[in-house]
């Protein structure tokens, strides 16, 4: 294979990782998997997997629930919506594996972080989502003990 069809190849696959990344964008509150995200795109589950980490730097799962946890972090913001009605908001099923990624992600759990950013009102969105975006696991600073 020429190096001009081996870029041609790999500008191809980007344009599909592209694709498999804007979906989960669109639908992060649907049930999504890698195997149907890979489906969508003719690849396996584990070439996609592979492939989108070496784009992206993470898997497609750990994108998804980033996005998840994005979206969470605004509805809770909001003060409205319980973090169990916002965990299924959101298109987690789990209310454990929500909690936990929500806490390794923001670095607090999701029920301290609705009561903390209750003091967030009168800030713009714009820069709230900045100043509380989430964090990548190595990112997170470690929570200190909390004394009750």
């Amino acid at each position: 294979m020429s190096s001009i069809d081996a870029d041609e190849q790999r500008f191809r696959e980007l344009i599909l990782l592209r694709r498999v990344r804007d979906r989960i964008d669109r639908e992060y509150a649907r049930p999504l998997d890698v195997e149907a995200l890979a489906r969508g795109v003719h690849m396996s589950a584990g070439h996609l997997s592979r492939r989108f980490r070496q784009a992206y730097g993470e898997s497609p799962y750990a994108y998804l629930m980033t996005r998840r946890i994005e979206r969470a972090m605004a509805l809770l913001r909001r003060g409205d919506m319980s973090v169990t009605d916002v965990c299924f908001e959101v298109g987690c099923s789990s209310l454990g594996t929500f909690s936990t990624r929500f806490t390794e992600l923001v670095g607090m759990p999701p029920s301290v972080y609705r009561r903390e950013a209750a003091g967030t009102e009168g800030i713009p969105s714009c820069v709230s989502k900045q100043v509380t975006r989430p964090v990548r696991n190595r990112e997170a600073p470690p929570t200190p003990p909390r004394l009750a």
